[in-house]
This record gives structure tokens, C-alpha cells and sequence, in this order.
């Protein structure tokens, strides 16, 4: 899996609810803050259910630590 940074936005498997599959990562760590980008919910996702259905990054961030 790709390194996933605070910044990025990633697509998922399945899309939310919404229709939208584009996440924004807010927080890493144990578990991922997520912003969808369609309709700006945010979710608790644990790190292994974000790795299992992460399917590519879409935008990465500039600023790396």
C-alpha cells in the first residue's frame, strides 16, 4: 500500500452514501479521519479496513514530513 498522508485524497472501494468514492484524509494514525468530498461528512475509519479498500490516491499532498 501507498504511503497515506495527512492532506491527501484517496479513493476507496466503496463509495459512501452520497455517491461519492473520494475521501480527503484529515487525520493517521490507528484510525482515519475521512472527509468525503461530495457531500463533506466525516468518519472514524480503522487502518485496516482504509488499506483493505484503498484504491489509488487521486490528489497527493505537496507538503511531506
Amino acid at each position: 500500500m501507498e504511503d497515506i498522508c495527512v492532506g491527501d485524497v484517496i479513493r476507496l472501494k466503496k463509495p459512501h452514501p452520497c455517491g461519492s468514492a473520494e475521501w480527503e484524509v484529515l487525520r493517521v494514525g490507528m484510525d482515519f479521519r475521512l472527509r468525503c468530498k461530495g457531500c463533506g461528512r466525516l468518519v472514524l475509519v480503522p487502518r485496516k479496513q482504509v488499506e483493505k479498500s484503498f484504491r489509488g490516491k487521486i490528489v497527493e499532498n505537496s507538503t511531506k514530513k
